[in-house]
């Protein structure tokens, strides 16, 4: 959601905010993680990364509630109502929406299926970035405006951050089982340091994000030096207990307490383009 919104505010800002339009892309964005996460959590379970050694959040197929045929159909099912939605999308900005929905939903696939998983290979945190960062913000905008727009890649780069920040706290808790299932994440290739640095990288580019919109005359500068002092006190808070992590639950709580933070962050940044109109 918080990619959506953060595009849309720029539209508005520029006076081209199609409310219709905002609700396709809100209701596409939302079909393809649910795709996502259906395909993880069948693939995942398919190659052996899901086992009783896994101590995240309980997959569906792996404890039994569903059985992989029906979590096989249920991703095909809900995959093909977002190419559906989007399709609508087409009327406003062309072909190019068309190669960024396909593109978007075979990634999604792709992250953990298919002959070359993403994740399975430390490029998730890539294409997440990329694809619930820079496209999802600037695809929205683009829909609305009908031009493309540097200040929503921009200001998707802050968002895209945040979203593959959710991934660190994710592998940073499943280092060992990853390695054991041979799921290459970069935290499995390079150590947790590693995954402490970029998860503090991710951090300073949502701090900077507000700041570089007034730069390109995006957000008013009152309200982006706001959202920059809340991101940075939330960014050393998140730090220092990714530092402190000495458990699996803490990881858990962490991951949790990130996604709530990209929520509230796409809320913010939002609210400093808005203000600046």
């Amino acid at each position: 959601m918080a990619p959506v919104l953060v595009g849309t505010a720029l539209a508005w800002r520029a006076g081209e905010a199609k409310w219709p339009a905002a609700a396709a892309c809100l209701g596409f964005a939302l079909l393809v993680q649910v795709g996502t996460n259906f395909a993880n959590d069948y693939y995942d379970f398919v190659k052996g990364a899901d086992t009783a050694e896994r101590v995240g959040p309980r997959r569906a197929v792996a404890s039994g509630l569903i059985a992989p045929k029906v979590m096989r159909a249920a991703m095909i099912a809900v995959f093909a109502a977002a190419f559906a939605l989007g399709l609508t999308l087409l009327a406003y900005g062309g072909w190019p929406l068309l190669v960024i929905g396909v593109a978007s939903i075979a990634c999604g696939v792709a992250y953990t299926g298919g002959p070359y998983p993403l994740a399975y290979h430390g490029l998730g945190d890539l294409f997440v970035f990329l694809f619930f960062g820079l496209v999802a913000t600037g695809a929205t905008a683009f829909v609305q405006t009908g031009e493309p727009s540097l200040a929503a890649l921009l200001a998707g780069a802050g968002v895209g951050a945040l979203a593959s920040n959710i991934l660190v706290a994710n592998n940073y808790r499943d280092v060992e089982t990853d390695a054991k299932a041979g799921k290459r994440t970069l935290l499995v290739r390079w150590g947790r340091a590693y995954g402490r640095a970029q998860f503090a990288f991710s951090h300073a580019v949502a701090v900077a994000t507000p700041l570089v919109l007034v730069i390109v005359g995006a957000a008013a500068a009152w309200a982006a030096l706001l959202v920059a002092l809340v991101s940075a006190a939330v960014a050393i808070h998140q730090c220092r207990r990714l530092a402190a992590v000495r458990s699996p639950a803490e990881c858990i709580a962490l991951l949790g307490q990130t996604g709530r933070w990209l929520a509230l962050y796409g809320v913010l940044l939002a609210a400093a383009v808005v203000v600046a109109g």
